[in-house]
Order: structure tokens, then sequence, then C-alpha cells
């Protein structure tokens, strides 16, 4: 298995494909209600992935999983006329103001330093879960990245993940009571101080 950034001259194929994928499979649960399809939904997200910020898990030509970072600016970049050609007009008008709102220009609730990294759209490969990979990987970008400290969000329903994150030295800092309907209660924020 391979750790390295998902734009390295090594990788000898489009790595969006496989990131959409991924990231469907990952965030099903909250994307769901743009289109229940997950190949639509695939089509319409490998647009997004500015490669510069994300960092893959590689088995051979399969990405196992996937980790973006920031200095807390999202890590994409979303194309209004994808959404409507793969989505239709109105649906996917709707995804794209709604993921714009909520992905894009949704900033943490409180302020980060210069030397502060975000960690951003964590997500593992069906096929390669339970591996340790996600784990792997967040370890092999903070070494790769010269930030001080380090910052995620959370749902706090997704258990396993806060698990992760905590035997990965994160401690919770903030909680804030998540929308009606989304299907989770808080929206937790964890730091992790580099040593």
């Amino acid at each position: 298995m391979e750790f390295l950034r998902a734009d390295a001259d090594t990788i000898t194929f489009d790595p969006r494909p496989q990131l959409s994928r991924i990231f469907v499979e990952g965030f099903y649960d909250w994307i769901r209600h743009f289109h229940k399809d997950k190949d639509k939904l695939t089509e319409a997200f490998i647009h997004i992935f500015d490669l510069t910020h994300f960092y893959v898990a590689l088995d051979d030509e399969n990405i196992a999983a996937m980790v973006a970072c920031t200095q807390g600016y999202a890590p994409i970049a979303l194309e209004r006329k994808v959404f409507t050609k793969v989505l239709g007009l109105i649906r996917g008008n709707i995804t794209y103001f709604m993921l714009k709102r909520h992905m894009v220009r949704n900033a943490y609730p409180f302020s980060l330093g210069a030397k502060t990294g975000s960690i951003e759209f964590v997500a593992t490969s069906p096929d390669y879960r339970k591996r340790g990979l996600a784990h792997d990987l967040i370890i092999h970008v903070m070494k790769a990245n010269p930030y001080d400290s380090y910052v995620l969000e959370v749902a706090d329903t997704n258990t396993g993940a806060v698990s992760v994150y905590e035997r990965l030295g994160f401690k919770e800092i903030k909680r804030v009571k998540a929308p009606r309907k989304s299907g989770v209660n808080f929206f937790l924020y964890m730091r992790k101080e580099m040593e």
C-alpha cells in the first residue's frame, strides 16, 4: 500500500472517478437527498476534487482510502453546469446551491491559526474498510504537512470515525447542534496538537 498525494506523478491514471465513488459510498447518508442512484451521484461529483489537497492510499491502481488537507477551506470546486447536466436542471441546481452553502462556504465555528491544518473528506472504499487505512493515511498526511495542529469536523453519529480520531489523539473542542432532519444530533469539532 502506498500513501501519496492524488496529483503525484507516479499515479498514471485519473483518480477522480475512484475518489468520487469512495466519496459517494462514504457520504451517501448526507448526499442521497440529491439522488438515490449512486452511479448518477458518482458521475455528478467526479469534477469536484482539487487533487493538490487530496491524499490517497493506493493498492496497485485501486484507491483504497482518501483524505484531504487544507488550511480551513474546502478542497473542492463545484461546477453548476456539471450538476445540471447529470442530475437535471432543477435537481442539479438544488444540489449545486446546497453543496456550495454547506461544503464550500461553511467555515469552522472558530478561527484557525496560520499553523492549523484541517482534515477533510476522510473516506475508505468499502472493499478496504476495517483495515486501519484511514488511520494510517491521516498519520501520513500529518507528517507530510507543516502544521502545528489539526482540526476536523465529524458527525456525532459516526462513532467509528470518532473512535479513529480519538486514537489518533484528536480531542473534542466544540459541539454544534446539527440542522433538523440531517440524521445527526451534533457536529463535533476535534483538534490534535502536534508534538
